[in-house]
């Protein structure tokens, strides 16, 4: 499957709603998170520490969660948490399968991809820890990408 065929229904930053493919983030350095459920505590965790280190990242990088969870819940979690990045909407789960993410129980492996200008995937984190990831990701663009 080609990523750019997956269409997801999304809040941006600013709380619009639309929906987005892939190819919307082209030109763009982009951190596509998945995690497996809002308003869960290690999901809670991971979206705090993206939302309070979004002024040293997003000098190089777009986030953008992505989760099975609707488009309500999505608004909810977003504005419950101050959140000031995109969350995708993937309740078939067909971009979590086109990556790779989907496990065999059909739930969420928590997993990063930065994906370059030209919609590559740079760099794959599986399996991440929401406590210690964010660190992770400022290291690997401090290295890479300044």
């Amino acid at each position: 499957m080609n990523l750019s065929d997956v269409k997801l229904q999304g809040i941006d930053e600013n709380g619009d709603e639309k929906t987005y493919s892939i190819d919307d983030f082209k030109d763009e350095n982009v951190i596509l998170y998945f995690y497996p459920k809002d308003n869960t505590s290690g999901c809670t965790i991971e979206a705090h520490n993206f939302r309070d280190n979004m002024d040293k990242i997003s000098k190089f990088v777009k986030v953008v969660g992505v989760s099975p969870d609707d488009i309500e819940s999505h608004k909810n979690f977003k504005s419950h948490n101050d959140l000031n990045f995109t969350l995708l909407s993937d309740p078939d789960k067909e971009l979590a399968e086109a990556l790779s993410v989907k496990n065999d129980d059909g739930s969420i492996e928590r997993s990063t991809f930065l994906i370059d200008k030209n919609g590559n995937i740079e760099k794959e984190w599986r399996k991440v820890n929401p406590n210690e990831h964010i660190e992770e990701i400022m290291k690997y663009i401090k290295e890479k990408l300044t």
